[in-house]
């Protein structure tokens, strides 16, 4: 059995001070049902995608608040699903097996986070939780110190300068922005230059060396939801549908700092990515759009090599020569991404399904890719522990 997508919905991205975390759960639920044009006596499951409501809002036990959705899921089984930033692909990913299981026919997802609710030494710490907390959290690493391990082991293990990583990361940044300009629902419109993203300045410092502001994610509240039923049920009830072709979850150790896994690649992002396109027969040129985790430029540096774009150490080349532009060989995030778009982890997931649906629809939030009938997603959580790749298809 094949899962597709019946109705979806996406927030705004950004500092809510109007929106709590209930009221962006409620409203992305409702959005969806209305888009599959379904109530919630048609729903027989929820999975809420939630990172820390309890950081955050001081809320753990988030799933019931579903019921206030719509009054036709109370009685209703509502799960809340956390894997750090990868909760929304999970959360899609629980639903997917449940409706393939024929257990549930229809299933609601919602991914939300409420993370402007703390300044930003609290967002830090709670974030520092899905690290390994005696290893990494615990002894002051950040997830921006996390990362930047990758840095450095890439500039290592490929013999790149501090200067040649700069300006490398500074065209992912910029072109980040750029796309988001496009995007009406991007936390950040605001376009940079390459020399501005590429140095270090009051107005862009180093938060971990050699990360600069400008190659960080942003601080972010926001939701989206799916609504996802068998592929067979969804053609008879949509003139268009798009189809989760396959989906793909590794797992890798949970620290970076222990020297378990590589400093310089995605090792199991790389594995989710090729078993994902094996599965379905597809190589990355097959690929016409992708929206990929690119919590800090240098992961989508990595991403880039990990799904196939280019050989190990050559990220750099992928855009030198274009390819992940609109309009390139393969666009890699089109909407912004975490980079510009914004970060709300719990949702993350869930909105790149939603973007990358809406793309194959022609119906994009954004930059839309001509004649875009097969994409990627990427979700990412911790420092690459977590890992869930998925084609979408549109197949209507």
């Amino acid at each position: 059995m094949s899962v597709s997508i019946l109705g979806m919905s996406h927030s705004k991205v950004g500092r809510q001070d109007n929106q709590t975390l209930y009221s962006l759960l409620v409203e992305a639920g409702k959005a969806a049902l209305a888009d599959a044009n379904l109530s919630g006596k048609d729903i027989d499951a929820v999975y809420i995608a939630n990172y820390s409501g309890g950081g955050f809002n001081k809320q753990e036990h988030l799933a019931p608040y579903a019921v206030e959705v719509d009054e036709g899921l109370r009685f209703k089984p509502c799960i809340r699903v956390e894997n750090a930033c990868a909760s929304g692909a999970t959360a899609v990913a629980q639903a997917i097996y449940a409706i393939e299981s024929g257990r549930f026919k229809n299933v609601l997802v919602i991914g939300v986070e409420k993370m402007t609710s703390l300044k930003t030494p609290g967002v830090t710490e709670v974030l520092a939780m899905a690290s390994y907390y005696p290893e990494e959290g615990g002894k002051g690493y950040t997830f921006p110190g996390l990362y930047a391990e990758y840095a450095k082991g890439y500039m290592a293990e490929y013999g790149y300068s501090s200067d040649e990583l700069a300006d490398t990361l500074a065209y992912i940044t910029c072109k980040a922005h750029k796309n988001a300009m496009a995007n009406p629902l991007a936390q950040m419109h605001i376009e940079y230059t390459n020399d501005f993203a590429k140095a270090v300045s009051d107005k862009n410092p180093l938060i971990a060396a050699p990360l600069k502001l400008s190659d960080c994610s942003l601080v972010s509240d926001g939701a989206a939801a799916l609504v996802l039923t068998s592929t067979g049920n969804a053609l008879t009830l949509k003139d268009q549908v798009v189809e989760i072709s396959d989906l793909v979850h590794t797992t890798d150790y949970l620290s970076i700092v222990e020297g378990k896994r590589s400093k310089y690649e995605l090792t199991a992002a790389k594995y989710a990515v090729s078993k994902v396109l094996a599965n379905r027969g597809l190589k990355i040129d097959d690929i016409d759009v992708a929206e990929v985790h690119d919590c800090f430029t240098i992961t989508e540096l990595l991403i880039y090599e990990a799904i196939g774009l280019t050989p190990s150490g050559m990220g750099r080349d992928a855009l030198l020569n274009g390819d992940v532009y609109v309009g390139g060989r393969l666009p890699i995030n089109p909407s912004g991404g975490l980079k510009a778009k914004g970060h709300p982890v719990g949702a993350t997931g869930v909105s790149m399904h939603v973007l990358i649906a809406k793309q194959l629809l022609g119906e994009a939030i954004g930059e839309q890719i001509k004649d875009a009938a097969i994409g990627l997603t990427l979700n990412i959580g911790g420092s690459g522990a977590t890992n869930i790749a998925s084609v979408l298809r549109r197949i209507k």
